[in-house]
């Protein structure tokens, strides 16, 4: 049985023809159900009264989740190839709404053809598939998991609060009464609860900037991108990888997926807590990673790498990395099952290398996050590492959180579990009080020796390196949430949100007051274009106080209203939305200041039609 869920605002369906000899006898009528579960449902070949019910106890489970009552069972054939007879699919179906406890259940009439129309909600528990079956085992609802993450809910953890002078409190006796950011981390990590009640503020903008969406023809998590949210992104990933390469990163590419069977890939699998997707092919079991580190590893293994090629440091932006998130986590761009991470891997020769190579990309880190429009003050320090680690290091520690200048969480383990001993994460508190991590590094003591990577050292003796996880800037898509939620609260507090200059989808909009100024405004357009500033034109038939409103709304950072004045004048009238001011400036200035404000940035080109009327309306 295959069933696509549903959580609607309303669905409303009309039967229109019998499309099978043996369909329900029915009076055709429209109906409209609001505020519903609508479950599309396919019934299989070997389904049969055991499958009605499991199906139909996990959908009520699920109801309870989102707090709605009302079910709607709507027989979808499209949704398998491989149907039970029409006898056997109708009670099957009769089946399931009598197993129904507890809840308003309806059933679409089986057989019919029905035009329907339908309002999906958009919180993140709002769409899911389900497929069941007397194939699968007891625990295939589950997801196939690691070892480490079965584990981890079992490590025992000591929880502190590190200050800049060095000391170590434990968590329940410290006064956060001026970290009030740390006090909501510290919670959230402590109680491990990722599921979300609502959806964050950042959805809401990332649909009405037309940056991003759920994708419904997918699996939950993979997120369909507009054309300003592919600028955005793209803008973003160059600019990781232009710090990356400046540090000293090589970049490389390596495959999606792999042979779990292959001996390193089972032993890492089981060290690293994360759920896969998995794909069988050619009597391969794969699954598609769900980091860098595979590719990398493997790569490393083949090179014949010297103690004078050390610290080596391995790059790849990872589009896409891949992580089977568990549904009641996603929403947005927070949480995904694909993601685009920088990931960049150094090789040490020993610890003291590790140590020091680790302090630079800390700084690195804390660079690219401020680069991209995120300050410290918007992110909480979190550091981990095992006791031992901790008495043989604590300089290195201590130093760590005395550049941060304020007290970060502190995670203990009395015995090492994972692969590494050390590791920091840079934690952005949304507006729900829900933390994920951007950037973070990791001191990785045993993947060398598990993928044979070596090197020789100085007394020509094969070793294995210390290895480094680091992702400056962490997943592309958690850096819009975090901004995207940076400027949410922005617009709560009454101030007028906007992304950093080179991030801006459009920088400049000139809008010609009529026809007549449309020449002249298209060779403004192309002179700031040869000058690599992203700028289109609202030539469409609306007033001049629509079209600058639309502006507004879509965050862009210069307005230029252009009319007999302008055309007429050495100087423009620039709207800057950072001030609100309408400022007389040269064309050379205005670019100049461009310039300036972007110096450093990557460029890229406007990644839609200059003309505003020649876009097509995207319907979010």
């Amino acid at each position: 049985m295959r069933i696509l869920q549903l959580h609607c605002d309303s669905i409303e369906y009309m039967p229109t023809k019998k499309e099978i000899q043996s369909a329900e006898e029915i009076e055709p009528k429209k109906i409209r159900i609001e505020e519903v579960i609508v479950c599309f449902t396919a019934v299989e070949k070997d389904d049969d009264s055991k499958i009605a019910k499991n199906a139909i106890s996990e959908i009520q489970e699920s109801m309870k989740k989102v707090g709605c009552d009302k079910l709607l069972l709507y027989p979808y054939a499209h949704l398998s190839s491989t149907l039970a007879s029409p006898g056997t699919g109708l009670k099957i179906l009769k089946e399931m709404e009598e197993s129904c406890t507890g809840i308003n259940v309806m059933r679409a009439p089986f057989g019919w053809t029905k035009t329907f129309s339908i309002k999906v909600k958009g919180h993140p528990l709002a769409e899911s598939s389900k497929v069941f079956s007397n194939d699968q085992p007891k625990d295939q609802s589950k997801e196939k998991t690691s070892t480490a993450l079965e584990s981890e809910s079992k490590i025992k953890s000591y929880w502190y609060v590190l200050t800049p002078d060095g000391k170590m409190e434990e968590v329940e006796k410290f006064n956060f009464s001026n970290h009030k950011q740390l006090e909501v981390l510290a919670k959230y990590e402590s109680a491990k609860k990722r599921h979300v009640d609502e959806p964050p503020p950042h959805v809401n903008l990332m649909k009405k900037l037309a940056i991003a969406d759920y994708e419904p023809a997918s699996d939950s998590g993979n997120m369909r991108f507009y054309p300003n949210g592919r600028l955005i992104k793209s803008q973003i990933e160059q600019y990781v990888t232009d710090k990356i390469r400046d540090y000293g990163g090589v970049e490389v590419e390596t495959p999606i997926m792999y042979d779990s069977h292959h001996p390193s890939m089972e032993s890492y699998f089981n060290r690293f807590p994360a759920r896969q997707y998995s794909i069988d092919s050619e009597g391969k079991h794969l699954f598609l990673r769900f980091a860098a580190c595979f590719g990398q590893f493997l790569m490393a293994s083949d090179f014949q790498l010297s103690y004078k090629n050390l610290p080596y440091k391995l790059y790849e932006l990872t589009r896409y990395s891949f992580r089977r998130e568990q549904s009641g986590e996603l929403v947005g761009l927070r949480r995904l099952r694909a993601f685009t991470m920088p990931d960049c891997h150094a090789f040490c020769k020993d610890m003291q290398q590790a140590i020091d190579e680790f302090r630079k990309r800390f700084d690195l880190s804390r660079e690219v996050l401020s680069g991209l429009g995120i300050e410290e003050n918007d992110y909480e320090v979190g550091i981990r590492f095992t006791e031992d680690f901790y008495n043989e290091n604590k300089e290195l520690i201590n130093e760590m959180v005395s550049k941060v200048g304020k007290p970060v969480l502190v995670e203990m383990w009395k015995e090492k579990f994972f692969y590494f001993v050390l590791k920091w994460e840079f934690n952005f508190v949304d507006n729900l009080g829900k933390a994920s991590a951007l950037s973070t590094d990791q001191i990785d003591v045993e993947n060398a020796q598990r993928y044979n990577i070596t090197f020789t050292n100085e007394k020509n003796e094969q070793q294995n390196p210390i290895i480094l996880h680091n992702s400056p800037s962490g997943a592309v898509e958690r850096v819009i949430y975090a901004l995207l939620e940076k400027f949410a609260k922005q617009a709560k507090e009454g101030k007028r949100p906007q992304f950093p200059l080179w991030l801006a989808p459009t920088q400049v909009r000139l809008i010609p007051l009529k026809d007549d100024f449309l020449e002249f405004t298209s060779k403004l357009a192309e002179k700031l274009t040869e000058q690599n500033v992203r700028v289109d034109i609202d030539d469409r038939n609306d007033t001049i106080n629509k079209r600058i409103r639309d502006a507004e709304k879509e965050w862009i950072s210069y307005v230029l209203v252009i009319g007999e004045k302008e055309v007429n004048s050495p100087s423009l009238s620039v709207r800057d939305r950072a001030t609100g001011d309408v400022r007389q400036l040269s064309i050379e200035d205005f670019i100049k200041e461009i310039k300036d404000t972007t110096n450093g940035k990557p460029i890229s080109k406007l990644n839609s039609a200059i003309l505003l009327s020649q876009r097509p309306q995207i319907m979010v």
